[in-house]
């Protein structure tokens, strides 16, 4: 597994972290599939992903069936959420590694 101290107190840490683990093993789950939906802005910024889940379409849809097929009463809404707690920890990371090359740059 990768350092994982940039994704630190970050909002939606333990989903992402999970999903990192889920990848790392090449288990396709809710986390891992949320992870490949904004794969190629978290590693921009910063956050190591050792491998891809190779998909047939597009991730988005396939958490949502994910979702849809696991049980998930309202599965629509449950997409959304993950979806905006995705969009929050992604800015928080961009904001992270912003500050960080900053810092580097500084010294």
């Amino acid at each position: 597994m990768p350092d994982l101290s940039i994704i630190e107190n970050l909002p939606g840490e333990s989903l992402i972290r999970k999903g990192l683990l889920d990848l790392h093993n090449g288990e396709t789950t809710i986390e891992s599939l949320l992870l490949m939906i904004a794969k190629d802005d978290l590693r921009r910024n910063g956050l190591s992903m050792e491998r891809d889940i190779d998909l047939d379409g597009d991730a988005e849809i396939a958490l949502y069936d994910l979702l849809r097929t696991s049980g998930e009463p309202d599965s629509y809404s449950k997409y959304n959420s993950l979806v905006r707690e995705l969009v929050s920890f992604q800015r928080a990371l961009r904001h992270r590694y912003r500050r960080l090359g900053a810092q580097v740059a500084q010294n």
